[in-house]
């Protein structure tokens, strides 16, 4: 995930904890249906399946009060979380609010927050309903949402199969380059057209938007496995890959890159490829769906919400991820993104 600071690499990986997780936490029990390692868990509700999901933002990691109003802090913090729920399918129901914080903070930068709290529960048809407080070093926003599912009807990482087609909602990169810019001194940023594409990039960053419509017309199209692009279109293709023991072929001339990156590349930075790839934060939905459904969902997509489905690549039989160039030759795809634990400073 693109982050505000690069933390000191540490002897384990994300997945890793992760992996730990699911051993120590997560055997059958009564009501699991889906426990630690996808991108929520499901519990049986009845007439439903429970969706959960939880995320931290923490100052200094994942976000700067001095580059990010605390209004749209509240915003990212809720779609974060829904994205989650939207990868599995599901629709958003409720939110509790965990925050801790340091002595400076005052009671107008609290307000700001919570009403951008209050504003993506709106966007997504949701009640935030309680939490917690507390002090400490640094600002930590903790959000945990529940959402729901038609009885067998989420999406996880793991049934996608060899033949499937890749593909992703939207365009990637925007929320990388977005961070990258608000670190640029504004007066670098020369020209109307510059600006407005500076400050585009910006709120796909601090404001981005969960696909909720798009994961539940995509469950129903016959997707086979889902993910929310958070960490980096490479390192989740990987997850999703290692969860469905599924190789995967991914057409770098097919990545959609968001508009504009080329244009300022010089400010950025960073190939606009690269920040497709890698970036994370775009908070898109990356599945695989059988050769026959995919277009199909990508009409759906565009006539129900605007929104772009581009097909990238393909599930193969066997383990790990392939590129293939322009001129069809392929190589090995790296994985890079964002891990909390691994990434170097």
């Amino acid at each position: 995930m693109a982050r505000v600071r690069r933390e000191a690499k540490s002897a384990f990986t994300e997945d890793e904890i992760v992996g730990v997780m699911r051993t120590i936490l997560g055997g059958p029990a009564p009501g699991v249906v889906l426990g630690p390692g996808d991108d929520a868990a499901l519990v049986d509700l009845g007439r439903h399946t429970g969706v959960l999901t939880a995320d931290m933002l923490v100052e200094g990691v994942h976000f700067d009060r001095d580059a990010m109003a605390p209004r749209d802090l509240g915003f990212k913090a809720i779609s974060v979380n829904v994205s989650d729920v939207a990868a599995m399918g599901g629709s958003p129901r409720f939110a509790v609010v965990s925050l801790a914080l340091t002595a400076d903070v005052d009671a107008g930068w609290v307000v700001e927050l919570y009403g951008g709290l209050r504003e993506a529960a709106a966007e997504y048809g949701m009640s935030v309903v309680g939490g917690d407080t507390s002090r400490a070093p640094v600002v930590v926003l903790s959000v945990a949402v529940t959402g729901e599912v038609a009885v067998g009807g989420a999406v996880t990482r793991a049934g996608a199969r060899p033949g499937d087609r890749l593909a992703v909602t939207g365009t990637l990169g925007g929320s990388a380059a977005g961070l990258r810019l608000l670190r640029v001194d504004p007066r670098r940023i020369r020209g109307a057209a510059a600006a407005e594409r500076a400050r585009a990039l910006i709120a796909s960053h601090v404001r981005p938007l969960a696909r909720v419509g798009e994961g539940q017309t995509l469950a129903q199209a016959g997707a086979t496995a889902m993910i929310d692009v958070s960490d980096g279109l490479t390192l989740d293709l990987a997850r999703l890959c290692r969860a469905s023991a599924a190789a995967a072929a991914v057409r770098l001339a097919s990545v959609p890159v968001t508009p504009g990156l080329d244009e300022l590349r010089g400010l950025l930075g960073a190939d606009p490829l690269e920040l497709a790839l890698g970036g994370g934060e775009d908070y898109e939905l990356l599945v695989a769906l059988p050769g026959d459904a995919f277009e199909p969902a990508r009409v759906l997509l565009a006539e129900r919400f605007g929104t772009p489905l581009t097909d990238i690549g393909e599930l193969r039989a066997g383990e790990g991820m392939v590129a293939i160039e322009p001129d069809g030759a392929e190589r090995p795809l790296a994985t890079t993104g964002w891990d909390h634990f691994a990434s170097s400073p």
